[in-house]
């Protein structure tokens, strides 16, 4: 009789461990829902990649605009298109890069570089951009410490072909600044392999 309830105890623990595991299809499920959340809690208006080329390629702050690209699931809001130029084929630059980063399935910031504390070590960020595709890594800064990878998440990167990223040279000058709602296929090792996404705010302009 012990040996058979020593049985069923051991079934039903695998039972309910089989109950607890998540599938990846699950987890991404989790990830549409926690986004579709967000959005709506944060009352954003999702245009299509269409109404943002009508509209100049810009969004709407007034109304809380952020276009989603359907190539690659990310949400962009453009704050400020910044000074100077769009970085131009061939070129390589670093950045200089200023954010917050916000876990959307958890609800909190990860991690954050902007403020005064970080003031004289923002991360700086080694971008190339060739035949129209941008490549990047961080040369310093929080994400390269944080996670331990030079790698740039590539959502970072789909604000690049639309903004300045000119350096400030009087006060009417601006560095660019977005929003990013960034799905964990485009996002770094974390987000991709625990399926998170996040949301950003970025600052960029080049170092010198």
């Amino acid at each position: 009789m012990k040996k058979l309830l020593f049985s069923l105890i051991a079934l039903a623990a695998v039972f309910t461990s089989c109950n607890d595991y998540e599938t990846y299809g699950d987890k991404k499920e989790k990830e549409r829902n926690a986004i579709s959340k967000f959005i709506a809690d944060s009352s954003i208006v999702v245009i299509s990649e269409d109404q943002f080329i009508q509209q100049g390629k810009t969004t709407n702050l007034a109304r809380n605009e952020f276009v989603r690209f359907d190539k690659n699931g990310v949400y962009m809001q453009i704050v400020r298109e910044g000074c100077g130029t769009p970085l131009q084929d061939g070129e390589q630059v670093n950045l200089v890069c200023r954010f917050t980063e916000f876990n959307i399935i958890t609800d909190t910031i990860q991690t954050f570089n902007n403020t005064s504390y970080f003031a004289a070590s923002p991360d700086i960020m080694q971008v190339s951009r060739t035949s129209g595709t941008f490549t990047a890594s961080f040369a310093s800064g929080v994400m390269l410490s944080y996670y331990g990878s030079a790698s740039v998440p590539s959502g970072w990167l789909v604000p690049l072909t639309y903004v300045k990223v000119g350096r400030p040279l009087s006060e009417t000058d601006e560095n660019c600044k977005v929003r990013l709602i960034v799905p964990h296929s485009q996002g770094h090792y974390t987000a991709s392999s625990n399926v998170i996404p996040f949301y950003y705010e970025i600052t960029f302009q080049r170092e010198s």
